[in-house]
């Protein structure tokens, strides 16, 4: 059954804040395999201009992610979570994501459409740290695929 279209521009409530720690950057470069240096050594980062270590641009998924399961647990939109996949990812940086930065996530149902069975919704979560300032916007579309039939 296709989702109900009065869900596109819904928002959720922020976040808790999620504190950002070096060593979850750390551990977040090295199992992506990216090396760079201002994602592991302060000193590095600083000589870039940075206050301390940066994340890689993809590291801000985990949080958006886990964000975006507010709208997947809203038991009136009506996905089933047990089919779902994740589509596409994209984003938008104001700034790096650093440690030490407390932040917080927005989810907005920006669309919803039915494809051959499958139910897509694109999910927009806009970051922000705890001063209020806008970091980063990441896009996800997950994927419910449409039920085997039998």
């Amino acid at each position: 059954m296709a989702l109900d279209q009065s869900f596109v521009g819904r928002t959720y409530p922020p976040t808790d804040p999620y504190e950002v720690g070096r060593e979850k950057i750390r551990e977040f470069a090295e199992a992506v395999g990216d090396t760079h240096p201002a994602y592991i050594d302060p000193e590095a980062a600083k000589a870039l201009g940075y206050p301390d270590v940066i994340a890689p641009p993809t590291f801000v998924f985990s949080i958006t992610f886990k964000a975006a399961g507010q709208v997947v647990r809203d038991p009136q939109l009506g996905l089933d979570y047990s089919r779902v996949v994740h589509g596409d990812q994209k984003f938008a940086y104001r700034r790096p994501v650093r440690a030490g930065d407390r932040l917080t996530v927005t989810s907005t149902i920006e669309a919803i459409k039915s494809m051959a069975g499958n139910d897509i919704v694109d999910v927009r979560g806009e970051v922000h740290d705890e001063a209020g300032e806008h970091v980063v916007t990441a896009w996800t579309k997950l994927v419910a695929r449409a039920a085997e039939e039998g």
